[in-house]
């Protein structure tokens, strides 16, 4: 045994994680920071290591602390740390008294280093085994009158300017282990605690709130800290770790603080967080449409990452006398649970009103003089025209597909030079200008019908017009992978029994039997679920999740679930609609009646371009993607970083400094990690506020729906089949007649649709691409259904009615399967 194999805890800092710990290393900080800490030692991993437990060493540590009753917790070294506290999973010895004792205490913190929980933490967390060493710390034990828990930040909300106390007589473990219900205490910075009663004075709050505003400021990020009085009153810390569940905070160096920001990536099926270049990207294709410049760095932009996630910072708009009345009834498309966040803010008096409009004049009048007239005139001339405004959009898309950058032999520096410059320019130039208008002219031909037939027509019936539509390019798209699985039929088995993984490996060695993917890739291979994030490979490069939806649909039996059948009977359904439905409009109200019936006719042309956009400049950002892996290839042959793909974990700026000469290689380890962590994350705050608190979470309950789960109708009809949840596109398999049960949708994930028989998502809007790729295929939608991934499970009965907005679980799984 070596002399680092029991080390006392006033030696003991916080860069000490590999030998001691983390628990150890944040109590030697804070005895070293003036906090009260009671004293003990620390066995280390050093001693683990060994494989043998230093009695000697611990018996005379244990007599130096004078003996008596100890504590003897685990250390782990991936314990108590800022992304994995690993609290609870191994375990803890109290009121330990003797040598002997104390020794095989040690032993069997040890041993619960590989128990059943801590080993399916690790594998939750995506920690190796072999990184993971053991110290154990030994603590003379506080003879406690009060003691508890303390969060300082309030661990339900988010808000991190708020310290919430939980407090009971006599030991702690009364409070972590839940056999008592706790007195609560909550105080925020800069105020007095609320009035207190229960086992902890007025003056005790207040010193636990002091406390635990230094361990906050002493660690840098929000703490979960164990505390306890002795019989003399005072107060002891015994234990220190981060709080490892919050959301991120959004930026704090922004001027007007505080903030009111919106999730707004759940629009084009993005709850996944985007890799570091693929927000920046992302923001700058949004500042460059807008601003029309090409350096689109903005020192206060519109949106921004948080978590990497993107969202829109709605302040300004709810600040301004002019547009805060008309905010909350914008937020009806986003869900009731964002209208209600939104008006609770208005009702704020930090977001209080004040004259003017949120833009600059120059930017009022850089919209009203750009974006605007171009968008109007292209509407105008689709409304005219639906054909050929449809072939001009085509038109416009086989140029994009044109467009190359830099070939064989080019720089690094040249390649991101063309992405930055005439990429941008392309994506966002005159063949986009053509596409949008179209585009437009099918959301308002898909939309105001609707506002105009209020008591004549029922929601039921203008989005069944809505059904079948022609002309969407994800409808199209879906149907051409049916065809592909039509001709992989005579090679069944190959397809449905084969790995997708293993089926493109296959695929792109040349090894397949042709089943018409080639074409179908190359009309489509540059989408893929998540698409919005530049750093997510397209079906182009790795065709895994083609393989698994061909292997879904050669599933179908039944031919009249077969995607095309469905889809025809979807159109069907909608011309006799609107064949029923016009004369009655232009009978109850003539005129209003009239342009409905013409809106509606003309949404038949139109609606279906509402993906087109997104279809159009995905084309050149696929190219974008493959010279950025062409610049990431060649960082990594000079060694400033690891593999091609790193390069999506750099922002753009970072990828420049990487070009002229900087190492990235640390940096991108860090964000990778981050990356693996906000991937394991299941809920998001859809509004968030500066100081990290989840606006919806402040809000009542909403009264549940009698018999149901409620949402929002998204597309007409009604269904009940077995749940399957899914939560990523990637290699699932939804077997005809099943409900798919998704946190969100994007046209990656419409391929699943033909094979199921409704769709149930947590987030969307009916306007997004989930709803409106489902009321083409005649299935009902419910949407902005909380939790669903969570309360529904696979195998429960499910009752969709896409009408009204509910969803009823009928009964529990059938198989017993999750």
């Amino acid at each position: 045994m070596g002399s680092n194999d029991v080390v006392g805890l006033d030696r003991i800092r916080r860069d000490m994680v590999p030998l001691v710990g983390g628990k150890a290393a944040n109590l030697g900080e804070m005895a070293a920071a003036g906090e009260r800490v009671p004293a003990g030692f620390c066995v280390t991993t050093a001693a683990y290591a060994s494989g043998t437990v230093p009695a000697e060493r611990v018996v005379r540590a244990y007599e130096a602390m004078g003996g008596g009753r100890v504590a003897v917790r685990s250390s782990a070294t991936a314990e108590d740390l800022p992304d994995a506290s690993f609290a609870g999973q191994q375990d803890t010895y109290l009121d330990v008294e003797g040598a002997d004792a104390v020794v095989d205490a040690v032993r069997r913190c040890w041993d619960s280093l590989d128990n059943a929980r801590a080993v399916a933490y690790r594998r939750a967390n995506g920690i190796a085994r072999a990184d993971v060493g053991m110290a154990v710390v030994v603590q003379r034990m506080v003879d406690s009158a009060t003691a508890g828990v303390m969060f300082t930040a309030d661990p339900l909300t988010g808000t991190r300017t708020r310290t919430v106390v939980d407090a009971v007589r006599g030991p702690g473990t009364a409070v972590v282990d839940g056999s008592v219900e706790p007195d609560h205490y909550t105080v925020d910075d800069g105020h007095d605690p609320e009035e207190v009663g229960g086992c902890l004075n007025r003056a005790q709050v207040v010193a636990l709130a002091a406390a635990g505003r230094r361990l906050r400021t002493l660690f840098g990020s929000p703490q979960d800290v164990e505390w306890a009085h002795d019989r003399d009153g005072t107060l002891w810390l015994l234990q220190s770790r981060p709080v490892t569940t919050l959301f991120p905070l959004p930026p704090q160096d922004l001027p007007d603080l505080p903030r009111f920001y919106m999730e707004t990536g759940h629009m084009q099926g993005m709850l996944r967080p985007f890799t570091p270049l693929g927000l920046s990207l992302l923001q700058q294709v949004w500042t460059r449409w807008w601003s029309g410049a090409e350096d689109a760095t903005d020192p206060d932009p519109l949106m921004i990452g948080v978590g990497g996630r993107l969202y829109t910072d709605l302040s300004p708009f709810l600040r301004s006398a002019v547009l805060r009345g008309r905010v909350a009834r914008s937020m009806d498309v986003y869900g009731p649970r964002v209208r209600a966040a939104v008006e609770h803010a208005l009702d704020d008096p930090r977001f209080a009103a004040r004259p003017g409009l949120p833009f600059s004049a120059s930017a009022v009048l850089r919209i009203v003089g750009g974006v605007l007239p171009s968008a109007a005139l292209g509407v105008g001339y689709a409304l005219a025209r639906p054909r050929a405004a449809r072939a001009s959009a085509h038109r416009a898309v086989a140029r994009l597909r044109t467009v190359r950058g830099p070939g064989a032999g080019a720089s690094a520096a040249r390649r991101l030079d063309w992405v930055h410059g005439p990429a941008f320019d392309a994506m966002l130039g005159r063949d986009l200008t053509a596409v949008i208008g179209p585009v437009f002219a099918g959301i308002v031909t898909g939309t105001v019908p609707a506002a105009l037939l209020g008591g004549v027509a029922t929601k039921e019936e203008t989005d069944t017009v809505l059904g079948g539509l022609p002309h969407n390019v994800t409808t199209e798209m879906d149907l051409a992978l049916w065809r592909v699985a039509e001709r992989a039929r005579t090679h069944g088995d190959l397809f449905t029994r084969t790995p997708p993984e293993e089926l493109s490996a296959r695929y792109l060695r040349g090894e397949l039997p042709d089943i018409g993917l080639d074409a179908f890739l190359d009309s489509y291979g540059h989408r893929t679920a998540a698409e919005v994030d530049i750093g997510v490979p397209r079906w182009r490069e790795d065709p895994a999740p083609v393989f698994g939806t061909v292997a879904n649909y050669l599933r179908l039996e039944d031919p009249e679930q077969a995607p095309d059948r469905r889809f025809e009977r979807a159109r069907a359904a909608a011309e006799a609609t609107l064949a029923e439905l016009g004369p009655r409009a232009v009978r109850s109200r003539p005129v209003r009646g009239a342009i409905a019936v013409f809106l509606m006719r003309r949404s038949r042309e139109l609606a279906g371009m509402r993906e087109y956009a997104k279809f159009a400049w995905l084309v050149p950002f696929a190219e974008m993607r493959r010279q950025l892996l062409l610049v990431g290839a060649d960082l990594a042959d000079e060694g400033r970083l690891t593999g091609a793909d790193d390069v999506f974990f750099l922002r753009v700026d970072e990828v420049r400094a990487a070009v002229e000469g900087t190492d990235q290689r640390d940096l991108v380890a860090e964000r990778r990690r981050v990356h693996r962590r906000e991937l394991r994350r299941r809920t998001v705050p859809g509004t968030l506020l500066t100081d990290g608190t989840d606006v919806e979470a402040t809000l009542p309950a909403p009264p549940a729906a009698w018999g149901g789960l409620p949402g929002i109708a998204a597309a007409p009809g009604r269904a009940e089949g077995r749940a399957r949840v899914v939560l990523d596109p990637a290699g699932a398999r939804i077997e005809p007649g099943e409900i798919l049960v998704a946190p969100t949708t994007d046209p990656g994930w419409t391929p699943l649709f033909m094979t199921a028989a409704g769709l149930v998502s947590e987030t969307g809007s009916p306007i997004a691409h989930g709803p409106t790729v489902a009321r083409e295929y005649g299935i009902p939608a419910v949407i902005c259904v909380r939790d669903a991934t969570t309360v529904i499970r696979t195998g429960d009965l499910l009752r969709v009615d896409g009408a009204t907005g509910t969803v009823v679980v009928v009964d529990g799984r059938a198989d017993g399967t999750g």
